[in-house]
């Protein structure tokens, strides 16, 4: 019974994967996946069964750049995959300093599925673009004899990917499951200046610029070292 629940028939071509009580367990053609890091599911698992009082659990990015990644299946063999990040921060640190952010990413790229039963192995690839930048500005009330900072501007930053991927989904339940990922392609980063801006007591303003950078990669990686847990979402149509 229990092999007849884990290892469920292999389909025929053209037929859906299902376990015992008819639900399917490999997502079709218009599902939508969404993935975390499964790593503090599996810690609080692993705590409760040895008891070791750190049984918190929460959900993480499965990503290094905290991007919300997801899957669009064309068909059963096919998804389109995506990772969005649009996020923009502004805080006041004390009275007089400001600080404001921002970090966006933009990734699409496109998977082909292969496998045996709930054992899933694909390949494919993802361009990513990506912006970053900040800053910190002061504001003062009281009047001052020497110099005083103003402004302190990050170098922004622009950055272009283009990987291959590859990677492996168990599916331990229908449309849930653990798989990793890796990732080997090249990696571009342009930095932009720094600025420093600061104010004499006469009224004066300096501002100092910083030098220009770029990096460039071309290596293997993989998902942030994490084991990938995707949620797939049926299809109603």
């Amino acid at each position: 019974m229990a092999l007849s629940l884990i290892f469920s028939a292999a389909a025929q071509d053209g037929e859906v994967l299902k376990n015992k009580n008819g639900a399917a367990i490999l997502p079709i053609a218009g599902d939508w996946g969404l993935g975390f890091n499964a790593s503090p599911a599996l810690n609080y698992v692993g705590n409760l069964l040895g008891s070791s009082g750190m049984n918190s659990i929460g959900s993480a990015w499965d990503n290094s750049k905290n991007a919300i990644s997801g899957k669009y299946f064309k068909d059963a063999n096919t998804a389109y995959r995506g990772q969005l990040r649009i996020g923009f921060s502004s805080a006041k640190v004390d009275s007089n300093k400001k600080t404001t952010s921002n970090n966006i990413v933009l990734a699409a790229g496109i998977e082909k599925r292969r496998g045996y039963g709930r054992l899933v192995g694909y390949y494919g690839g993802d361009v990513m673009i990506g912006l970053s930048g900040g800053k910190d500005s002061y504001e003062y009330d009281a009047t001052f004899s020497s110099s005083r900072l103003i402004e302190q501007k990050q170098s922004g930053t622009f950055s272009f990917g283009l990987m291959g991927v590859a990677g492996v989904e168990y599916f331990v339940l229908p449309r849930l499951s653990l798989g990793m990922e890796y990732t080997w392609g090249l990696l571009f980063a342009s930095n932009g200046e720094s600025e420093t801006t600061t104010e004499t007591a006469a009224g004066e303003n300096t501002t100092v610029k910083g030098d220009k950078s770029s990096d460039f990669s071309l290596d293997t990686g993989n998902n942030a070292g994490s084991i990938r847990l995707m949620f797939y979402f049926w299809n109603y149509h």
